[in-house]
């Protein structure tokens, strides 16, 4: 979903969500196709990569209980250095 009080995206932003988007979830590891979670609406270079139950999810995920962040220790720093890794080692 877009908000409409994002700015549209820059090429480079854009280049970039599609790399975290093919990663695999950066808090359960699950392999399937990836969102992009912003820390912080509008900045694109802080995007996480998560499946849609731990980033949607209203038990598992970062917008429900987040019970899945719980049992695996994280916060959303954690797994923007996993994601960040996960982009070097590509």
């Amino acid at each position: 979903m877009h908000s409409k009080n994002k700015k549209a995206m820059k090429s480079a932003e854009k280049a970039h969500v599609e790399r975290v988007k093919s990663l695999p979830c950066s808090v359960c590891c699950e392999g399937h196709e990836s969102e992009a979670h912003e820390i912080k609406q509008g900045q694109w270079f802080t995007s996480v990569a998560l499946c849609a139950d731990c980033h949607r999810g209203s038990v598992n995920g970062l917008h429900g209980q987040r019970r899945m962040w719980a049992v695996m220790k994280m916060d959303e720093l954690d797994a923007l250095a996993v994601t960040l890794e996960r982009l070097f080692d590509q």
